[in-house]
């Protein structure tokens, strides 16, 4: 009996230990013991030291054993360039994200909290979530499905969800809220990601999240300086320009970063476009402009937290240092981002390039070190405001209890639910029957061989059939249609399918095409060198064969860039979710079969099809 009370004891004695070990996330607040330790610490560090924690580089939220090559050049990395933070990503498969789960998220990061000389920022682009990076959390659509909404308070809420979970795997930092005023259609890399189109809407928003996630301990970023709304380039792969003189410029693009200010964001994320009106320099981009960051940002808009560059490895800005070899155009490119005044470098495309030219430029004067302090300092600060400076790693066990909450589940499914908008209706698809019946023998997803009996034809237009897209509006479907016909198509078989399907749409009932088109990071169509955000040649000409030939009973089904109803004027029944997310992918369905009531409203403008603040409303018709 003595020993198993002992035990118990020892257990519950460890359990306490391991906790006081553990972040216990609250509102971000530096406090005097914060401020003392900051200070103290910047004055013990090396110049070598110092300049490492303006560094930020990539760690994938991955399983690694502590003896592999791939680890032990991480930590080699982070202790050679005393690198200040780390960016929480995934591997790749082309253009598939390799997601993993929470425990070996937070196993990551506690890891590399541990090894690391000084506590590490650990940031991430969870733009919709932790969902962008990771299974099992908690799913919210894109941006703009909020803006749909007119609803402030779901902004804040996912704000709080957000900053809670990701405080959970031991993230403290987001690039969140986008901030840019998405007021060009033919946007290929904003698109969905802004909240919409109207400054003061955005502002509201990005206002709402902010607040929301720093009440409960997350960093938040607002992001692109001075505003990437405007352009029609992916700065990813090219040189993205932003027009308009300075008072359009303080009226849109500007606004919503003031309203993130007052709201006390903690860092402004620069982009790398141009903007002839605030810099002539056609050779300087925001991210290394003095113009921009120092005298615009910093002085007239009185912004006194973190200022985070765009990652330095996209070609907007590598461009205009090709004449260089790989290692001494990332230290120019460094130096020149220092120099215009910002404070975290984030993800170079040669670390020991960037990290050399640095400490090379304060050592010859090129930078004082007192600019390299200032910058630190910032940092530190911040990180004794989320208590880094007391408490590292985070508590695994609080993963079951903390991520992926039912009440979570539930509000990010009604914000989706929400933001569906129909914009045209001719009153002959909505609602569909869940008692409709399809083909005795459902067409598979890879199969062209389409039958023509079906009632109900299903289908789903996405770059590549391999990806998820369609896989949670499909199984949707079935549910409700078990026989419904539902076909796959991208650019690679649209062409050869195209026949077959227009037959098969001749003699349905009704017909559904779901269309995934959503901003990617380098996304190319056709060959094309900005970036795209339409249907490739091969799914768009599909698309308006079936409009010009079966419209009147064809449903096209928006399923992130609502802007894609512009090429087909023709349409005659749109409804928007303005996301791919399976939250998304569950309301369109759910709408489909009035489920749900339909109330939201565009916030943007759609091109010779509605104005912003249009919608149809539709109340439920299913039957409980």
């Amino acid at each position: 009996m003595r020993k198993g009370l002992l035990v118990l004891l020892l257990l519950l004695v460890s359990l306490g230990f391991a906790k006081d070990k553990t972040q216990t996330p609250g509102p971000i607040h530096l406090d005097k013991d914060g401020e003392k330790w900051a200070r103290k610490t910047l004055k013990k560090m090396s110049l070598e030291q110092k300049v490492g924690q303006m560094f930020m580089v990539w760690a994938r939220a991955e399983f690694l054993n502590v003896n592999s090559p791939d680890y032990l050049k991480l930590i080699d990395s982070m202790h050679k360039y005393h690198v200040g933070g780390f960016g929480l990503t995934v591997a790749t498969d082309g253009p598939f994200l390799l997601k993993n789960q929470p425990y070996e998220a937070a196993m990551m990061t506690n890891a590399l909290q541990r090894e690391s000389e000084f506590p590490l920022l650990i940031a991430a682009d969870f733009e919709r979530g932790l969902s962008m990076r990771l299974n099992g959390v908690t799913a919210f659509p894109h941006a703009m499905a909020f803006g749909a909404t007119g609803n402030p308070q779901y902004a804040n809420d996912f704000g709080r969800i957000t900053a809670q979970e990701s405080r959970a795997i031991g993230v403290q930092w987001n690039f969140f809220p986008d901030a840019d005023v998405n007021s060009n259609p033919a946007n290929p890399i904003i698109n969905t990601r802004s909240f919409g189109e109207d400054p003061s809407k955005v502002g509201e928003l990005v206002k709402n999240y902010i607040l929301g996630a720093r009440s409960n301990g997350m960093l938040t970023t607002a992001k692109h300086f001075p505003g990437h709304g405007d352009t029609d380039t992916d700065s990813h792969l090219a040189l993205a320009r932003v027009n308009g003189d300075r008072t359009r410029l303080d009226q849109v693009e500007l606004a919503p970063f003031r309203d993130a200010i007052s709201a006390g964001v903690d860092s402004i994320m620069v982009a790398h476009v141009t903007v002839p009106a605030l810099e002539p320099d056609p050779n300087k981009v925001a991210s290394i402009s003095t113009n921009m960051v120092t005298n615009l940002l910093k002085t007239e808009l009185g912004f006194r937290g973190i200022v985070v560059t765009d990652a330095m490895d996209m070609n907007g800005l590598m461009r205009l240092f090709q004449a260089d070899t790989r290692a001494l155009a990332n230290g120019k490119a460094a130096v020149a981002a220092v120099k215009a005044g910002n404070d975290m470098i984030l993800i170079p495309g040669d670390l020991e390039g960037a990290f050399n030219g640095v400490v090379q430029a304060v050592r010859n004067g090129e930078i004082p070190e007192s600019r390299i302090d200032e910058s630190v300092l910032k940092l530190l600060q911040a990180k004794a405001s989320i208590g880094l400076h007391r408490k590292r790693e985070v508590d695994i066990n609080a993963l079951s209890t903390e991520v992926q909450r039912p009440e979570n589940l539930a509000l990010a499914q009604q914000v989706a639910d929400d933001a569906v908008t129909l914009v045209r209706d001719n009153g002959q698809v909505l609602p569909l029957s869940a008692k409709i019946r399809g083909t005795s023998q459902p067409v598979l997803a890879y199969n062209n061989d389409v039958e023509v009996r079906n009632r109900l034809l299903a289908i789903i237009f996405t770059d590549d059939m391999r990806s998820e897209n369609g896989r949670m509006f499909e199984r949707q479907l079935r549910m409700r249609a078990p026989e419904a016909n539902i076909v796959y198509v991208d650019n690679r078989t649209a062409a050869a399918m195209g026949p077959q399907l227009l037959q098969s749409a001749t003699q349905a009932d009704k017909v559904i095409a779901a269309v995934y088109v959503i901003p990617s990071a380098g996304r190319r169509t056709n060959g094309a060198g900005e970036g795209s955000i339409g249907l490739s040649a091969g799914s768009g000409g599909l698309l308006s064969g079936l409009l010009n030939q079966s419209g009147d009973k064809t449903m096209v089904l928006a399923m992130g860039n609502p802007y894609v109803a512009s090429d087909f004027p023709e349409i005659q029944n749109y409804l928007c979710t303005f996301s791919n997310s399976t939250v998304s992918e569950i309301s369109g369905v759910k709408a489909l079969f009035g489920e749900i009531n339909i109330h939201g409203h565009l916030p943007v403008t759609i091109p010779g099809i509605a104005q912003r603040g249009a919608g149809i409303e539709r109340a439920v018709t299913a039957k409980p």
